[in-house]
């Protein structure tokens, strides 16, 4: 049932009382609100972004021409097009260990994964190159965990409230407000990261045409009071963008 049925299984056993509260990867967590629960207790962002494995150990700009490259993600293979239109992209499954595997056995020539999920392993030994997050742009709550939890509860809600990371929980919003407005999910052909300093937040979003053919991006920089409308205006400038170059 992919990813949101998962997520909507832990939730029925939240809804349920069966669990007090549900622990989250957020950029698999679908961007509509489920009814009656709560997500406002966010874990410190682990590092957000993507990285390129291969067993020579090159750089994307190194790897041989028409290389075969495994994914499971659109966004990634759009991206990566747009870097170097020769590589070829075959669809990878399975958890982190299995598609190392896949790739020590020559199914691909390189895969690119989140550095969060190789870091909570011990396996950054593996990785060929880390792309900043500007040039390979993570999708929306990428290295986020969420804490989610039922809205009457307000006993364990006052305790979740003070482990919260204030800074991640501006990322994730701003990320996830864009997410929603596009109507997006973790399948979307789109990237989205906010980074907060001091009482700034920068913004990257970009989305991409059903063919991956076009790239939309959209960039600024505001006051965190203002985020959650910059993000709005985000998600809209990039859906007019997509609109208007069907």
């Amino acid at each position: 049932g992919g990813k949101g049925e998962f997520i909507k299984n832990i939730e029925k056993e939240l809804i349920s009382k069966n669990i007090d509260v549900a622990v989250h990867s957020l950029k698999d967590v679908p961007s509509v609100k489920t009814k009656g629960l709560r997500m406002e207790c966010f874990l410190k962002r682990n590092d957000p972004q993507e990285v390129l494995i291969n067993k020579e150990n090159l750089t994307l700009d190194k790897i041989k021409k028409n290389s075969v490259i495994g994914t499971s993600s659109l966004r990634r293979e759009f991206q990566l097009k747009h870097l170097r239109p020769d590589l070829i992209f075959k669809l990878i499954r399975g958890n982190i260990d299995t598609r190392i595997k896949k790739l020590d056995e020559d199914q691909y020539d390189s895969i690119i994964l989140a550095k969060a999920g190789l870091m909570s392993l011990s396996l950054e030994n593996r990785i060929s190159e880390v792309f900043e997050c500007k040039r390979i742009v993570p999708p929306a709550g990428q290295g986020t965990i969420v804490i989610q939890s039922r809205e009457d509860d307000e006993k364990l809600n006052s305790i979740l409230s003070k482990i919260n990371h204030f800074e991640t929980s501006i990322e994730a919003k701003v990320e996830r407000k864009i997410l929603g407005v596009l109507e997006g999910d973790c399948n979307t052909a789109a990237g989205i990261y906010a980074n907060v300093k001091s009482n700034k937040v920068s913004i990257i979003a970009e989305l991409f045409s059903d063919d991956g053919n076009k790239k939309f991006t959209f960039k600024d920089e505001c006051k965190i009071d203002e985020a959650l409308n910059i993000a709005k205006k985000a998600g809209d400038d990039l859906k007019k963008q997509f609109e208007m170059n069907k």
